[in-house]
């Protein structure tokens, strides 16, 4: 099985309602959660004139391949209602894959681990509430690492 560590988040709707909707979808097509953090609210990043958003940590196993994956994360983005209308836009749901096992990819469509992690406290947090001493496999440095040298200075506070 394969370890997998996302992110999910959403400032449109009942945000709460939708995690939780979320979870339930990934654990069905995509495989069981192991581990989840606490939600954190944050105001937007890159767009920020709108509303806050709501942003959870999951750790799952899959046996599905990292493409596989990827397909599937979108069509439960797209059947949760998730339109592509604007870089960093307000959206229903996001699910972003931080980490998949410890592999280092670029694809068109896909790189991992998340080329922006290190640069976001909304992600850094909530994996440091479930993973502290994962190694980023790029940098070399615990997440804790990287959310000790994060330039990201906006506040993400527990729900």
């Amino acid at each position: 099985m394969n370890k997998v560590f996302l992110l999910i988040g959403g400032n449109i709707g009942d945000r709460l309602q939708n995690l939780n909707q979320a979870i339930t979808l990934l654990a069905a097509t995509c495989g069981p959660v192991l581990q989840q953090s606490a939600v954190y609210e944050t105001a937007a990043w890159g767009k920020t004139d709108q509303a806050a958003f709501l942003n959870q940590a999951l750790l799952l196993t899959t046996s599905l391949g990292a493409q596989e994956l990827i397909a599937t994360i979108l069509s439960v983005e797209e059947q949760m209602g998730r339109h592509r209308m604007e870089k960093f836009g307000p959206r229903v749901i996001d699910i972003d894959i931080l980490f998949y096992n410890d592999i280092v990819m670029a694809e068109p469509n896909l790189t991992i681990p998340h080329p922006q992690l290190q640069n976001r406290r909304f992600a850094l947090v909530p994996m440091q509430e479930i993973a502290p001493q994962l190694v980023h496999p790029v940098f070399n440095k615990t997440i804790e690492q990287l959310l000790d040298e994060c330039p990201d200075k906006l506040e993400v506070r527990r729900m």
